[in-house]
């Protein structure tokens, strides 16, 4: 069997997929252009990838294609009505990155309440050595205690990012966009009062139609004044120029962003030209990759290879 791994870039340079070997002959390409795609997996069966396209042009001609292994959670970059027309499984490898992300949403979090960058400059600069007193206290924060985190997706992540605001004695509401994932542990609530009573919203939710521009200016005018806007869903699901608006107007406290509508930003992205720069933290769409998240990732591929060709059913097969 013919394995091809179309951009295993996006996995790092410092995960190994050799594991993967065990499955048949492998051959690794670090990144596909759309114009290399149909000759690469022309001999394959088995494609592995994470962000490129494969659609009915590309897959056409790639008669020994039994398999779309994806290195991820989402499958909109695949085809999926022709894969199924044709006889080609797709296979998606779920939770695998839910304690990364959580853990990179609190990350963010206390960075943004707690003026980390602030204070570490403050130090840096030798500012401090010239301080009066053993302290020096000029960015104010708050604890998380008792504080009403509002979470916007109700799904793995959600649950483990409620979970962990949970130890630290905030109250948990939350606002499900698909209606279905539940909790019984917190209080379920509509948009509108989630928007309003929250003074944290983390947004954990996929990317539909129920989703897409979902925090607009409206929605975050509707937001407290301090409040902190975190979205490790996906970038459309808040209008970026509302919200660098916003964020110039002191309408909310500040944004930290590990998605955006465009990925890597583009230039004329309207979150640069936000005039405090402190009231706005974007990281590149990194919290699903952590070392252990990314290892994990690779040994499910490869049950989901195993299990496709052993007639079993792991995670979604189409």
């Amino acid at each position: 069997m013919k394995i091809c791994v179309l951009d295993a870039a996006t996995l790092g340079k410092d995960i190994d997929v050799r594991p993967i070997e065990k499955c048949g002959e492998l051959v690794i390409y670090d990144l596909t252009l759309p114009h290399q795609v149909k000759e690469r997996i022309g001999d394959v069966d088995v494609i592995i990838t994470n962000k490129v396209i494969l659609n009915e042009e590309n897959l056409k001609d790639a008669a020994k294609l039994k398999l779309i292994a994806l290195t991820a959670t989402g499958y909109n970059n695949i085809d999926t009505d022709y894969a199924e027309k044709a006889g080609i499984g797709v296979a998606n490898v779920a939770g695998y990155s839910t304690k990364s992300v959580a853990q990179h949403t609190f990350a963010m979090l206390f960075y943004m309440m707690e003026h980390l960058k602030d204070y570490d400059e403050y130090v840096k600069n030798k500012y401090y050595t010239e301080c009066e007193t053993f302290a020096f206290i000029a960015w104010p924060f708050h604890e998380l205690a008792n504080k009403t985190i509002g979470i916007i997706g109700m799904g793995a992540i959600g649950k483990e990012v409620a979970k962990i605001a949970d130890a630290f004695g905030a109250k948990i509401i939350y606002y499900s966009t698909s209606g279905e994932n539940n909790s019984s542990h917190y209080k379920r609530v509509d948009l509108k009062t989630l928007l309003r009573e929250s003074d944290i919203i983390t947004i954990h939710a996929p990317l539909n139609d129920n989703t897409r521009n979902l925090i607009g200016y409206n929605e975050l005018a509707q937001m407290k004044r301090e409040a902190i806007l975190l979205n490790l869903g996906r970038g459309s699901i808040v209008v970026e120029a509302d919200l660098a608006k916003a964020l110039n107007e002191n309408m909310i406290g500040a944004a930290a962003l590990d998605v955006l509508e465009k990925e890597p930003i583009t230039k004329d992205n309207p979150l640069f030209q936000v005039e405090d720069k402190s009231k706005l933290l974007i990281t590149p769409h990194i919290g699903w990759a952590s070392v252990e998240a990314r290892e994990l990732l690779i040994i499910e591929v490869v049950k989901n290879i195993e299990a496709y060709f052993n007639h079993e059913v792991r995670n979604r097969v189409v």
